[in-house]
């Protein structure tokens, strides 16, 4: 039994308060994880809670208070006993803008290695067919051959074609090099677990495709069609596959651990979400570059100048670069949500 009631909510009142504050934090935070002493805690003023609503119902004067203690003791129960799973919130603009960007820098070292295996497989690509015109049948995949042929005979096609009459060819090699690139890309990561041997040799023969196909245009004359053609989509594509390269180099850092006193396992749990993080931003890369490839790289002139093309991949390349240098820099940590206040019954009648 309640002898003083004003006494009674007065000591109560602290717990229900730090009760409430609580559940609204878990309300506004569906994947906010307790600790195993805030959720002690937690437990222990939803018991508290529960008890003084046992004695508050035999006190018929109070039915605001009443109300107000079985809505906090609802909630609490709701949360201790909930089993479906909560829906997480997936923060796209934080991880896009911030999470993606960081990432990327952390292993800067990595994506400079790739970079520089792939400017050796294009030198030596442009070499080989600098040196010896015969060596672009047996570097150049069937399926490129027959897309590329001669650069002056595939010139002039394309620039008699309106677009529209090719449409399903274009569609086609667009689908194909799309289906190339990412698989490029995922093949880079994952062959990161030959201890990044199998990255390198991807990354590198992916160089010598870019280098024997650009030197040949520039050697046919071509140099301004080469260059509309492949910089609106290029411009994206090409630093995607780096980046997934760069992804499969980070594996092999986690694999070899030097100067790392980790065992394997927990080097491997501490790169997955960077590796998750990499090849879902080249996914996002390849997706655009695929729809610039489809609906804007295919088109040539008199439809599209040369010089738009060259233009917009310009642009491209100078946005990437930048969000990927400057993006989530110097980004703060996120801050507790406020708390709405809830007013508490003074006992009072």
């Amino acid at each position: 039994m309640i002898i003083d009631m004003d006494r009674f909510v007065a000591a109560e009142r602290p717990h229900w308060t730090e009760l409430e504050t609580l559940l609204n934090k878990l309300e506004a935070e569906p994947e906010m994880a307790l600790s195993l002493d805030q959720a002690r805690r937690f437990h222990y003023l939803y018991e508290r809670a529960s008890a003084a609503l046992a004695r508050i119902v035999t006190f018929s004067a109070e039915p605001e208070l009443r109300r107000y203690l079985e809505n906090l003791v609802a909630r609490a129960y709701g949360e201790i006993h909930e089993t479906r799973r909560k829906r997480r919130r997936l923060p796209v603009q934080a991880w896009v803008f911030g999470t993606l960007p960081r990432t990327f820098r952390k292993h800067l070292a990595a994506f400079w290695v790739a970079v520089g295996i792939t400017l050796a497989g294009c030198l030596f690509g442009g070499l080989a067919v600098a040196l010896d015109p015969e060596a672009k049948a047996a570097l150049l995949p069937g399926q490129f051959s027959s897309h590329l042929g001669d650069p002056a005979e595939r010139v002039a096609r394309e620039e008699q074609s309106t677009g529209d009459d090719m449409a399903g060819q274009k569609a086609s090699f667009s689908a194909f090099l799309m289906q190339n690139n990412i698989r490029v890309s995922i093949t880079a990561l994952a062959l990161g677990m030959t201890y990044g041997l199998g990255t390198a040799v991807v990354v590198f023969y992916n160089g010598v495709i870019l280098g024997l196909v650009s030197v040949d245009y520039v050697m046919a004359g071509q140099t301004r069609f080469l260059l509309g053609w492949l910089m609106p989509h290029g411009a994206i594509e090409i630093p995607a596959i780096l980046i997934g390269a760069q992804a499969g180099l980070v594996l092999a850092g986690a694999l070899l651990g030097r100067g790392r006193r980790q065992p394997l396992a927990a080097r491997l749990r501490s790169v997955a979400p960077d590796l998750v993080t990499l090849i879902g931003g080249v996914a996002l890369l390849l997706v655009w570059a695929g729809l610039v490839e489809a609906f804007f790289s295919q088109y040539h002139e008199p439809v599209l100048p040369y010089s738009v093309k060259i233009a917009f991949g310009a642009m491209e390349l100078a946005a990437l670069v930048l969000y990927l240098a400057r993006a989530g820099a110097g980004a703060s940590g996120d801050t507790a949500p406020r708390t709405p206040g809830g007013g508490i019954p003074d006992g009072k009648p």
